[in-house]
């Protein structure tokens, strides 16, 4: 593989923005692949794929080529130095490149990988935490699971398309796509590619949602005619599957904190054809309060650290706190003891959370269902989805019921 400059500079330009500067990787990818609009398809995917990868395995680059953060440029082009030896590829003969000894990097490598948090690059905290919450099996499989690429994979929106003929647009359109079986509406591409471009995107036959998602608003059971509630809606990815299910019709009311993401559920609402959905920002408790009893089904997509989905999120590792996991599991029951008093007398709802962890899951719905106001709810069925065993991303999920 012949390498470019240019393009091994915006790769470091991007390590140095996500490591040094804390800003999030997607983003900072998004801003670098503009840098320069002569690169085409291959060079951006040089880019964000030895970028998400460095990101993915910051902590045993950083180790086998003896740095500490934060990282000075000579420092990040030492980590690429291994990156790339490790990858199989030559190194140029670039001042910014020192001379490399790759039977060390090798060596190191091959002593390194013999342990599991530098193997897998996990700061020492999450892995000693999620060892004790999952077990050594479990959680060996999972983050090793976890570290590799997440595929694309397709929502189809029944408003507007069925999956075969959805399948076919894309063909026409040059892309492949496969089914998956348990999965109804799912699609998956054997071949990643930019389907944003695509006219079947633009005319809102599909969204991008992950297979585990998708079970969220399955589970619900939410029918034609019902008043739906979505609390946590952010940019809507689960409100646009609620509103498909309810054929349009009956109100889905979608809430958040914040008033951006709720402007960016609106725009995918019209490209979708949802026409039942009613954004609502929460800006005083009042929002949910005049709710109260009102709902047939509620969605609690709460809040979490987001451990289930690092392979999308690789950066989500090295931004955690552990001061964070008390914090949101005292959000998450807060927002449990509140929104649930929306449901009403028979009605469902759906807790759920990209999170692998115990703490933010079963043990959060038997402290609520232990508690005053989840003492009219019971647990009818909850999922535990882990991506070593599904292959898709880490979810839980928790429908309840309220006695009429």
């Amino acid at each position: 593989m012949k390498l470019h400059r240019n393009l091994v500079f915006a790769v470091i330009d991007a390590l140095n923005l996500i490591f040094n500067e804390g800003e999030y990787a997607d983003k900072v990818v998004q801003k670098v692949l503009k840098f320069d609009k002569r690169w085409g398809a291959r060079d951006r995917g040089f880019i964000a794929e030895t970028t998400y990868e460095m990101v993915r395995y910051k902590r045993l680059y950083a180790e086998i080529a003896d740095v500490k953060a934060p990282f000075s440029r000579p420092d990040l082009f030492r980590m690429w130095a291994v990156w790339a030896v490790l990858s199989g590829i030559k190194l140029p003969d670039w001042k910014q490149i020192e001379p490399t000894p790759e039977r060390r990097i090798k060596g190191r490598f091959d002593e390194l990988t013999k342990i599991r948090k530098y193997r897998e690059a996990i700061p020492d905290w999450i892995d000693e935490l999620c060892e004790k919450a999952l077990g050594e099996k479990l959680w060996t499989a999972e983050l090793a699971k976890l570290n590799e690429p997440a595929e694309v994979i397709l929502r189809t929106n029944t408003l507007k398309t069925t999956k075969e003929k959805l399948r076919k647009a894309l063909l026409d359109e040059g892309i492949v796509t496969e089914p998956i079986k348990g999965y109804p509406l799912a699609l998956r591409l054997p071949e990643r590619a930019n389907v944003f471009v695509t006219q079947s995107f633009k005319n809102g036959f599909f969204e991008v949602q992950d297979a585990s998602s998708q079970l969220v608003a399955e589970l619900l059971d939410v029918q034609p005619g019902h008043r739906v509630v979505d609390t946590c809606a952010g940019a809507g990815g689960k409100s646009l599957h609620l509103a498909a299910l309810m054929e349009n019709k009956g109100q889905l009311i979608a809430m958040d904190i914040y008033g951006s993401k709720l402007k960016e559920l609106k725009r995918r609402a019209r490209r979708n054809g949802a026409h039942n959905i009613e954004p609502r920002e929460i800006t005083s408790t009042k929002v949910f309060k005049k709710l109260y009893d009102s709902a047939d089904r509620v969605l609690i997509d709460a809040p979490c650290t987001g451990l289930g989905v690092i392979r999308r999120n690789p950066d989500t590792k090295w931004k955690l706190q552990p001061e964070f996991l008390d914090k949101i599991t005292n959000t998450q029951q807060e927002i449990l003891k509140s929104y649930s008093k929306i449901v009403k007398p028979g009605g469902k709802m759906v807790y759920a959370t990209c999170s692998i962890l115990p703490q933010e899951n079963s043990n959060q719905v038997n402290t609520f269902l232990g508690s005053e106001e989840g003492s009219k709810f019971s647990l009818t069925k909850e999922k535990k989805i882990y991506a070593s065993k599904s292959g898709f991303d880490g979810f839980y999920m928790a429908l309840l019921q309220k006695e009429v």
